[in-house]
């Protein structure tokens, strides 16, 4: 006769899960995520909502201030909608910002856990390889590789994933190294398990948490860095929009029309803070030591 277990089967909800509501109790945390998902969502779907698009040019109301007929947020000196160029410049510098993440954290993963796990010499080759890219200064070497390649949304993003990687390398260094010695890793050893096995199916799943901090993290760096190149001349190129040229061609006009600068500007204060706040939130509700719920 067969045994039916009839024990129930332990299952927590991941919206019970102690991160989860170590997380939403942070009121940081939280204003970061309401406002970032409010930003997302306007840029998505509001230049479907304005009355004019971003390339909609009308000679009569340039310079128009903020609230002015239908132009909510004034328009620029060609007569251009800012309502309608913030929101489709949202779009650019999110989707820099993300994307850029999205391979930097790949990046320094991969030779994060690769170095940590290793160890020897190939640890120090590669660790030194980082430490040789921290070196120089981030602006510098941004602006070196972006004069120098021809300027686009992807190149910009690959530009500065490529200047963004190794402080995610370094954090995986270390958290894998204080794994690959833990009694899990070795029972793999024993059962014959691969090292690619070990490192990515049983070492790196164990690393997510720093992982996700430093990526939320570094969304926030990149757009400020896509901002920051942009607005130099030397980032995305008009007519294209993003929050970095929107300052760029308003720095002429601080003292006639402040509004230019004060509106794309707050964009990406905006967007840095919460997603700061937002990986400030996630470090304290993945930080083991605050486990008091």
């Amino acid at each position: 006769m067969s045994m039916i277990s009839t024990a129930p089967t332990p299952h927590i909800r991941w919206f019970r899960s102690r991160v989860v509501r170590r997380f939403f109790s942070n009121k940081l945390a939280i204003l970061g995520l309401a406002m970032i998902t409010l930003l997302t969502l306007a840029c998505v779907f509001g230049p479907y909502l304005l009355p004019y698009d971003s390339l909609f040019v009308d000679l009569r109301a340039r310079f128009s201030p903020p609230l002015t007929g239908d132009h909510y947020l004034g328009t620029d000196p060609l007569g251009r909608d800012i309502a309608a160029r913030l929101l489709m410049a949202g779009r650019i510098s999110l989707l820099v910002g993300l994307f850029a993440m999205l391979l930097a954290t790949l990046l320094g993963t991969l030779i994060g856990v690769i170095a940590g796990y290793s160890g020897g010499w190939l640890n120090a080759l590669l660790m030194r390889t980082v430490d040789g890219f921290l070196s120089f200064p981030t602006i510098f070497l941004l602006l070196a590789l972006a004069v120098a390649l021809k300027p686009s949304p992807i190149m910009i993003t690959v530009i500065i994933a490529l200047t963004g990687w190794m402080e995610v390398a370094r954090i995986v260094e270390a958290e894998v190294r204080s794994l690959k010695e833990r009694e899990f890793v070795l029972a793999g050893r024993m059962l014959g398990l691969g090292q690619a096995h070990i490192m990515f199916r049983e070492i790196l799943p164990n690393a997510m948490g720093p992982i996700i901090v430093a990526a939320t993290l570094t969304v926030a760096r990149a757009i400020l860095l896509e901002a920051y190149i942009s607005f130099l001349g030397y980032g995305i190129q008009p007519p294209l929009p993003s929050w970095g040229n929107m300052l760029n061609g308003a720095q002429q006009y601080l003292s006639t029309a402040p509004w230019l600068a004060i509106i794309p500007g707050a964009a990406i204060t905006i967007a840095v803070t919460s997603f700061n706040f937002i990986g400030d939130g996630l470090r304290d509700a993945l930080d083991v030591r605050n486990d008091n719920f």
